[in-house]
């Protein structure tokens, strides 16, 4: 007897994230993932130019992660980690203290990416109410997305996302975005607004803003607003999750910067894709002020899967797969293979505002379309029916593939680009 496609069976129960149903199609069914490709039903194959969402950077089902994982399964899957510790997570805070910034000392663990920036926003509102502090604003970049938990909401400047919970929201103050020519004016509004609001902490996304568009922030710009920041006493917040495990061409996006952050947020590539899981760092000084005789000063956050084994495996073997030789120079190849594609477009009149930072390339299409109007959406069509998988935003197109993406899978990827510049 036949079965309906996955396609059908889908629509009977699922809700699936960032879609308005009644204007969706099907959702494509994908059956089968390896290296940079993913299959779908019909067998037709897929490159994965965004390593879905920005996790799977060493490649799909990578066997030196999965093995790994498949053997501490047979040891332990699960266990609270209040009260408990266990081998995986130990590993994992030394491997990766051993890369973070060298002021990060402690690290807390939650599920996802609006998870790590909301205990981080939750770190900064508590250190300064231990500490007798009367600090209860928040700072972020205009245009900023930092995750869908009300926290992550409330310093997230995209209204798409946010618009039904607005009258929900901490409070929080917007800074634009340092570009180069306007740095002195956004100091002088940082400084204003210092001296008007009891600001806790400021959030940003260094360097590079992901859903505003893959828009870049100017180096020195954010460390100016940040060496104010420190001078002034707010806790700075680098949400990492998206920038983190060396897309940017180093670990962190934050290891670019001199003046580092006093808490990091990390998931996505964290687990390379295999498995949920975020890990919120900080420094020495931000754990003591939780640190004290009096229970109430803990952090009192906890996820029923903080700390799971299995996703700590998965990390442990991607920091380890980071770290080697061969993994360095598949981000050294990919960084230069975007830079030549770069020569090739330059010069094309659809091309806007070309930039890269490390493994990231992003333009404007130039043209007229709304973020997920009918025009993004053929757009998105175009490059899956030449077996692409990129996601423009708006008519920002971008490149986040995996690094393990071959140059014959890159050029295949750059061809798509320039037909799609030749039929819109």
């Amino acid at each position: 007897m036949k079965t309906n496609p996955l396609s059908q069976r889908d629509k009977e129960h699922l809700w699936h994230p960032l879609t308005q149903h009644k204007l969706s199609g099907d959702m494509l069914a994908i059956v089968k993932a390896k290296g940079a490709l993913l299959y779908d039903e019909q067998g037709k194959e897929y490159i994965d130019g965004i390593s879905s969402w920005y996790t799977a950077v060493y490649g799909h089902c990578n066997e030196k992660i999965t093995a790994k994982v498949a053997a501490q399964m047979q040891e332990l899957d699960q266990v609270v980690f209040s009260g408990f510790t266990h081998e995986p997570a130990v590993a994992l805070s030394e491997a990766l203290i051993d890369i973070l910034p060298a002021n990060q000392q402690k690290l807390f663990f939650s599920d996802n990416g609006s998870t790590a920036t909301e205990v981080g926003i939750k770190m900064a509102l508590q250190y300064h109410h231990n500490l007798g502090n009367d600090r209860k604003v928040l700072l972020a970049f205009e245009e900023g997305f930092h995750g869908d938990t009300f926290g992550a909401m409330s310093v997230s400047g995209l209204s798409v996302y946010n618009g039904a919970f607005e009258d929900h929201f901490l409070k929080v103050l917007r800074l634009p975005v340092p570009v180069g020519d306007n740095n002195a004016e956004v100091l002088d509004l940082l400084k204003k607004l210092i001296s008007e609001e009891n600001i806790a902490g400021f959030i940003y996304e260094p360097l590079i803003q992901g859903a505003a568009g893959m828009k870049l922030v100017d180096p020195e710009g954010l460390e100016e607003i940040l060496n104010i920041c420190k001078q002034n006493g707010i806790l700075t917040i680098a949400d990492e999750v998206m920038t983190g495990f060396g897309k940017t061409g180093k670990n962190f996006a934050s290891d670019h910067l001199l003046t580092k952050p006093d808490i990091i947020c990390m998931s996505k590539a964290l687990t390379a894709g295999l498995l949920p899981m975020a890990i919120t760092s900080c420094t020495m000084e931000v754990y003591d002020a939780f640190y004290s005789e009096d229970l109430a000063k803990g952090l009192f956050h906890g996820h029923t899967y903080t700390a799971n084994p299995l996703a700590c495996t998965a990390a442990l073997a991607g920091i380890g797969l980071l770290k080697s030789g061969e993994i360095q120079d598949d981000i050294r190849r990919v960084m230069a293979s975007h830079s030549a594609f770069k020569e090739r477009i330059k010069d094309h009149p659809k091309v806007r505002n070309l930039r890269q930072l490390g493994v990231i390339l992003a333009f404007e299409l130039n043209v007229e379309m709304e973020r997920y109007g009918s025009l993004r959406n053929r757009l998105f069509e175009h490059f899956m029916k030449e077996g692409v998988f990129l996601r423009p935003l708006g008519s920002t197109i971008y490149i986040a593939a995996p690094y393990i993406t071959t140059n014959e899978q890159l050029e295949k990827i750059y061809t798509s680009i320039e037909a799609a510049l030749e039929k819109f």
